[in-house]
């Protein structure tokens, strides 16, 4: 013979035959409870996961059943390649399907056309520069006097500024 139950919806209890309250809300929704604690309880709006003895407190808190699966394996993410700007898709592939050895020539190569342009660059810059010395010259930033200055050695003599400062001081000179 099967017992028809109904399950309290408060604390998730079976409730027997003959046992229990109903409580029939404005809204027309049937809640229907173990015992008058329960009843109570709701009425004054404790959440049920709150206390350790409900099954939402045990749920939350995963007490009790041990889940079948165990832990939830989670899913790598799938690796796939995006075009680079200045580079099609079809481009990187063959790229990568090269061999080492010819991908680090290609790089080399590369390197020293890039090495041979900026060396033609700055021959071309200097040209420029020379016809700007002619204008007039320059002050260098900071009030006219060298970063260094004149330095003190650790027995108290003094030194003179840097090498690096020479041009500096030719062009205040002028």
């Amino acid at each position: 013979m099967v017992i028809k139950t109904d399950l309290c919806n408060y604390t998730e209890y079976r409730i027997y035959p003959g046992h229990g309250q109903k409580f029939i809300a404005r809204d027309g929704k049937v809640h229907f409870f173990i015992n008058a604690k329960v009843d109570s309880l709701f009425h004054q709006r404790i959440k049920p996961v709150k206390l350790r003895w409900t099954q939402a407190w045990r749920r939350m808190n995963k007490k009790g059943k041990v889940e079948e699966g165990g832990k939830k394996k989670t899913r790598k993410a799938a690796k796939f390649q995006k075009a680079i700007v200045g580079m099609s898709l079809d481009d990187l592939k063959k790229k990568k399907a090269q061999k080492p050895e010819l991908r680090q020539a290609r790089e080399a190569a590369a390197k020293e056309a890039k090495a041979r342009t900026a060396q033609k660059k700055p021959a071309a810059g200097k040209a420029a520069a020379a016809k700007g010395k002619s204008q007039a010259p320059k002050a260098p930033k900071g009030g006219g006097a060298p970063a260094g200055g004149n330095k003190k050695n650790l027995k108290g003599k003094i030194e003179p500024p840097d090498q690096s400062w020479s041009h500096v001081a030719a062009v205040l000179k002028r």
